[in-house]
Formats: C-alpha cells, sequence, structure tokens
C-alpha cells in the first residue's frame, strides 16, 4: 500500500491527520485551499484511494474508513463540485452532439467524429516524438504514473450496472487490460516494468506529490464516473473515447521514445498500446456504446458528456504538464505560449 502523500492545503491536512489517527476530522471540514493549490483535488483522490489500495501509515491501512458516513459527506461534497464544473465546462465547449435514435453504424460515425474535436491543446504526445530531453521525458512519466499504476480499474465499478450484453464487451476489451490472466502481462505490469528500467519508482502512487492538480482531477473524473450508477453511460463514453485517443498518440510517444533511446520495456507499454488501442477502439464504440445505445435508449447525451469530459481533461492536463516540463527546464517563453 502507498504512503499517505503531502498535504496541499488544509482540507487535504484535515483529511491526513484524520487517517493517520493524529487528530479527528472537525465536524465542519476545513474549506479546500486556494484555486490552484491542488488542495481539493488531493482531498478527493485521498477519499477516492481508500476504495482502492487505502494506505500503509492510514489507521488499519484506511480500511475502517471507507466507507465513514463523515468521510462520504466530504467526498460527496467535492463530487459535487467536480461534477458541476465539469458540466458547465463541456456547455460551454460547445463540442458536437450525439445524435439520439441513430442507427448504430451512424452512432459510431458520430462518435468517431465527435472524439476528433479540436480542443485546442497542444500534445504531450507530439511534445514527446519531437521535442522532448530525457528528464522531461521522465517527468512526463511520473505525471501519467497517477493514472497507469491502476489502468482501468476505475471503469470497472460501472460492471454490474451494466445491461449484460454491454457487460460482455466491457469484459472484452478488460481482458487485455487484466492480461488476459496472465499476471504479468496486466498493462499496470508492464508500466511498471517500463518505469523500473528507466530507473523511476514504479510502485502504486509513488509519485501523487509531484502530480500536477490538472493530474489528479483528471483521476478523479474516471472515479467520479466509475463509482456513480446514475453516471454509467458518461463513464462508457469516458472509455470509449480514451480508447479512441489512444492509439496514435501512443505511435508518437514510440518514436519519440527511440529517438532518445528510452529502455525497452517502457517502449514496449506504448508498443503494445499501439496494437491493442487500435482494436478496443473499435470495439468500445460499436460494441459497448452500440450495445448500450440499444438496450438504453436516450443515454447519447449522457455517454457524449463522459467522452467530452475525457477530450477536455486530456487537454487541460496536456497544457499543465506541457507548461511544467518546459518551465523545469528553462523554456519560460514556451511555457507561457502553452499557457
Amino acid at each position: 500500500m502507498p504512503l499517505l502523500p503531502r498535504a496541499r492545503g488544509p482540507l487535504s491536512a484535515a483529511l491526513i491527520a484524520d487517517l493517520r489517527g493524529d487528530e479527528p476530522l472537525p465536524d465542519d471540514a476545513p474549506a479546500p485551499g486556494r484555486p490552484g493549490s491542488g488542495d481539493e483535488e488531493l482531498a478527493l483522490w485521498l477519499l477516492y484511494e481508500l476504495h482502492h489500495h487505502g494506505f500503509d501509515d492510514a489507521v488499519a491501512g484506511g480500511a475502517d474508513h471507507e466507507w465513514r458516513p463523515d468521510l462520504l459527506a466530504v467526498r460527496g461534497d467535492l463530487e459535487r463540485r467536480l461534477e458541476q464544473r465539469w458540466r458547465e465546462r463541456v456547455a460551454a465547449a460547445d463540442l458536437p452532439e450525439l445524435p439520439v435514435g441513430a442507427e448504430p453504424a451512424d452512432l459510431a460515425r458520430a462518435f468517431f467524429a465527435f472524439c476528433e474535436a479540436d480542443t485546442g491543446a497542444e500534445s504531450v504526445a507530439r511534445f514527446v516524438q519531437r521535442e522532448a530531453d530525457e528528464e522531461q521525458l521522465a517527468e512526463v512519466l511520473r505525471q501519467r504514473s497517477i493514472y497507469h499504476v491502476k489502468e482501468q480499474d476505475a471503469a470497472m465499478w460501472t460492471l454490474p450496472r451494466l445491461p449484460d450484453t454491454t457487460k460482455a464487451h466491457l469484459v472484452t476489451i478488460a481482458a487485455d487490460e487484466y492480461g488476459n490472466g496472465r499476471p504479468d502481462d496486466l498493462h499496470a505490469q508492464l508500466w511498471a516494468r517500463g518505469m523500473r528500467a528507466c530507473g523511476l519508482d514504479a510502485s502504486y502512487a509513488a509519485h501523487v506529490d509531484g502530480a500536477l492538480p490538472e493530474v489528479l482531477e483528471q483521476n478523479n473524473l474516471m472515479s467520479l464516473l466509475g463509482l456513480h450508477r446514475r453516471l454509467a453511460p458518461a463513464a462508457l463514453g469516458h472509455l470509449a473515447a480514451f480508447e479512441v485517443t489512444s492509439a496514435v498518440p501512443s505511435r508518437r510517444v514510440v518514436r519519440g521514445m527511440e529517438r532518445l533511446g528510452t529502455p525497452e520495456p517502457m517502449v514496449a507499454y506504448y508498443r503494445e498500446h499501439m496494437v491493442a488501442d487500435a482494436v478496443h477502439e473499435q470495439l468500445a464504440v460499436r460494441d459497448l456504446v452500440g450495445s448500450y445505445v440499444a438496450e438504453v435508449p436516450g443515454s447519447e447525451p449522457e455517454i457524449a458528456f463522459g467522452a467530452a469530459v475525457c477530450l477536455l481533461a486530456e487537454a487541460a492536463t496536456a497544457t499543465a504538464v506541457l507548461e511544467h516540463v518546459r518551465r523545469g527546464a528553462g523554456e519560460t517563453e514556451a511555457s507561457e505560449d502553452v499557457a
């Protein structure tokens, strides 16, 4: 289990003190710290992690805290703020709509077109392919590790909430992510081998203290969609958009890593996603989303919401990560351009 991270403000500090057994959470939990501090994002990430692995230095590893009513109340408040914020962002983005009641082939075409919408963000994959030096690549990997250590876990929370046909399609996609019954082939294990080969800490949540607020929020959004039954169609839309937008960037990352002479285990991780996600995108759109819409007519707007969250959160994260790594390399002007 990971260790509790460093606090970033009053709310995350109060939660960490409570989880360690140092001081109970007050009846009126502190308000999150200033915007941009990462306090709100870290607080929600902490509460979601109680449903994953817990924390080695929490009381009883955090197991006794997973369903505590007071912590759930704090989580609920943070979730409502998060969802409202992203409902507003998606509405303001003016992305294309998915047609309601369309034939399956037309819905699939519309979904692929939706995922090609220009979010205005610069591509991290193109940066790795063309510009990144070894240290910049290492920092990109540290930021990405917050997600890759658990890969598709958040999406799997939707499984018992789906119609049987959709459930079968989700398991088909997930089987590859989880190694098709071979523990060493789990994508999270492939990632860990790549990180170790690059001389980076591969342990679970090892890099959370350095994670940007946008990175934490992107991960929180996946947990939010997966944990709420009413958001199951949005979780499917998010997963499908993720798969559609993964294969080509993975190819660019492979080229960049080959340019830099990155150790083969990390290159192999992205090479696997070049192949797997090219197949998964078809399964996710035509079978996963298509079967759900057939079983739950009128779910297209929520599916589109989840897909939009995927695209816009990745755009926000890409902008923040690129600004961060370029500033770290002393490229002030470049980071200002990205901002």
